[in-house]
């Protein structure tokens, strides 16, 4: 009988499907990373459109509509006077594909990736998928990432490091010297700096940055999606953009794992990316508010936890027992373990739900914080 391969065998379900499938299906769900708001009008009419016309009947381009990379290209220059020209984007099936094609385009059996501990789960299975060695670095106290951690981990072997900011699912932004320095220690260590921006939107205090505005050796590519900002999750549309070298590597692994991203969802995200951003706006707006008031239900539970400046999440440090008792009450939480060993202690919520949900649930999780202390 043919064995399942060794990378396979490494990578067990996510921690966060298992807390949902032991939750009962009248709880409230503050463990999922979906916005509650709908998809734009505009990009659901957008799609809508292509359907209707044929115009999604057929492949597209391995990289995307000729469109959508130019509306990728305008929003870098739009948001970060960045010139990223559309042959140097790569649209993907999500985010989550995205990091896939840049972890098996740069990494070689056994060499190592550095990424935060506690981070996005992909990180560690997707490293582990192209054969390379995960290396988690621990968090400042903010949870943020400090860069000389990073560069304290860097050895010969070591293919890539990645930048989460803001950041899944600590809700920690990166201030501005930390992604400087992120981009020279890329530069100087001649190493691949791989920065998730999924979230890159969704930012309350402060400004995002993004390292590729300050790298000179063209070792950084960046991730992002239309999925958080635009609340288009099930639409499944990201992108890659990075020097042309690499995204022609990255192009060679898309084109046989996926050929191109969903056509109608092409159109979706284009009239998304091009069209009015008062609907993101919106969104942040209503975030900010929901994380307020998680903050302020959290610390009257008695519970500490840093600030989150941007994303959905707050990561609460947690006693013994809580997050067990938290769910049995009927409030879906993930346990902070899920996202690496140095997230033992913490749980990580997220407010991407209604403002009345919200409270119902911080109202029981101040009595699940009682009964466990």
């Amino acid at each position: 009988m043919t064995k399942f391969s060794h990378r396979v065998e490494q990578v067990s379900i996510s921690g966060i499907r298992e807390v949902f499938e032991a939750a009962g299906d009248d709880a409230i769900n503050l463990g999922l990373g979906q916005p509650d708001f709908p998809t734009p009008d505009h990009a659901r009419q957008a799609a809508i459109e292509a359907i209707e016309s044929g115009a999604t009947d057929g492949y597209t381009s391995n990289k995307g509509t000729r469109e959508l990379r130019e509306a990728i290209s305008a929003k870098y220059d739009r948001d970060y006077g960045l010139e990223v020209r559309p042959e140097d984007a790569i649209a993907t099936s999500g985010g989550s594909e995205a990091l896939h094609l840049a972890l098996e385009a740069h990494v070689d059996p056994g060499e190592e990736v550095i990424f935060p501990d506690p981070g996005f789960v992909s990180y560690d299975a997707l490293t582990r998928i192209a054969g390379g060695t995960p290396k988690p670095v621990s968090l400042r106290e903010d949870l943020t990432v400090d860069p000389a951690a990073v560069e304290a981990a860097i050895t010969d072997d070591t293919a890539a490091f990645v930048v989460n900011s803001p950041a899944n699912p600590t809700g920690a932004v990166q201030s501005e010297d930390d992604m400087r320095e992120f981009a020279r220690i890329a530069d100087e260590h001649d190493v691949l700096c791989i920065s998730d921006e999924v979230y890159e939107h969704i930012v309350f205090d402060g400004v995002h940055r993004s390292p590729l505005e300050f790298s000179t050796s063209g070792n950084v590519v960046v991730v992002s999606a239309c999925s958080k900002s635009y609340s288009m999750t099930g639409w499944r549309l990201g992108w890659v953009v990075g020097p042309n070298d690499r995204i022609e590597r990255m192009l060679r692994v898309h084109q046989y794992a996926q050929a191109c991203a969903s056509a109608p969802a092409q159109y979706a995200a284009e009239a998304a990316l091009a069209g009015p951003q008062d609907c993101v706006e919106e969104m942040v707006s209503a975030f900010e508010r929901r994380r307020d008031v998680v903050l302020d239900g959290l610390a009257d539970a008695g519970l500490e936890v840093p600030t989150p400046n941007g994303a959905f999440y707050a990561m609460p440090k947690v006693p013994d027992g809580w997050c067990e008792e938290v769910i049995d009450r009927g409030v879906v939480v993930v346990p902070g373990e899920a996202f690496g060993e140095q997230g033992a202690g913490y749980a990580r919520l997220s407010y991407a739900t209604g403002m009345e949900e919200l409270k119902e649930a911080l109202e029981i999780i101040g009595d699940a914080t009682r009964a466990v202390q």
